[in-house]
């Protein structure tokens, strides 16, 4: 591989798009995840191999902070506004906080793969090539 960053073509889709639909930022087939949260090896439909780029966990901790201040501040709302039983939170609050890290985590890292991809930043050894 070159060291200039793979060039944008027609049929790539936008990082927004790409990171909601969970698109392959390389041919644009929803191929992105194997699980919930989990990539896939490589794209089924074009071969780009997504363990070449280093998302990590750091979406993790930010996003169970967000998501964990944002259910704290509803939870105190409706107890200060309503004071619902204590089961009405649990059936609220745990979903919606599951949901949240778990849509959110999935974005996030579709996110940062597909501007990895585009800004051709992937993982190489210390001699300068690929680690594919």
């Amino acid at each position: 591989m070159t060291d200039s960053p793979p060039t944008v073509s027609k049929g790539q889709p936008a990082i927004g798009e790409a990171a909601l639909f969970a698109m392959c930022p390389r041919c644009g087939e929803r191929t992105l995840f194997a699980g919930w949260i989990k990539f896939a090896d490589k794209c089924r439909a074009c071969g780009l191999d997504y363990d070449r780029f280093n998302v990590g966990d750091g979406p993790a901790a930010f996003l169970t902070m967000i998501v964990g201040a944002i259910v704290v501040a509803l939870a105190l709302w409706l107890q200060l506004s309503f004071e619902p039983p204590w089961w009405v939170h649990v059936l609220l609050w745990v979903p919606l906080t599951i949901a949240g890290v778990i849509g959110g985590l999935r974005l996030a890292k579709a996110w940062l793969l597909v501007s990895e991809y585009r800004r051709g930043a992937e993982e190489r050894r210390h001699d300068g090539r690929d680690l594919s």
